[in-house]
């Protein structure tokens, strides 16, 4: 079964992250985690690992509705940063309005629009759809 090196969550949802990992580590979903708890962290602390030539996450699961930087936002600027390795994104999300999904496929770096709660399953699904 296919293992994914490191994967970032950015959720400011502390029992979403909680279980999510949980799931992930159950499933030896990857060997290592990033997490952040808003869009600016994130693009933060990708953007020092990116300037520093450090190792990035393999795929990112992104909430939409976060304080200080939302996905939506995060995803404007981060899109736009020059990335030699490509970073698969999943949107993880309780939002279940049509123009989000809309949206999210305006992005070529999104993969797939996950609506939460995210099960065991899907993170199995997840991993074998993942192409490494």
């Amino acid at each position: 079964m296919k293992k994914i090196d490191l994967a970032c969550i950015v959720d400011d949802d502390p029992i979403f992250v909680y279980g999510t990992r949980r799931m992930m580590e159950l499933v030896n979903f990857c060997d290592a985690f990033l997490i952040f708890k808003n869009g600016k962290d994130a693009l933060d602390n990708l953007t020092a690992l990116i300037e520093a030539g450090q190792r990035l996450p393999d795929l990112i699961l992104l909430d939409l509705n976060m304080p200080i930087m939302d996905g939506w936002q995060f995803l404007d600027v981060f899109t736009q940063i020059e990335i030699e390795k490509k970073i698969v994104i999943y949107i993880v999300s309780s939002s279940i309005d049509p123009k989000d999904f809309d949206r999210a496929k305006h992005y070529d770096s999104v993969s797939n629009f996950v609506v939460k709660p995210i099960s065991i399953d899907v993170l199995k699904n997840l991993k074998e759809g993942f192409p490494l």
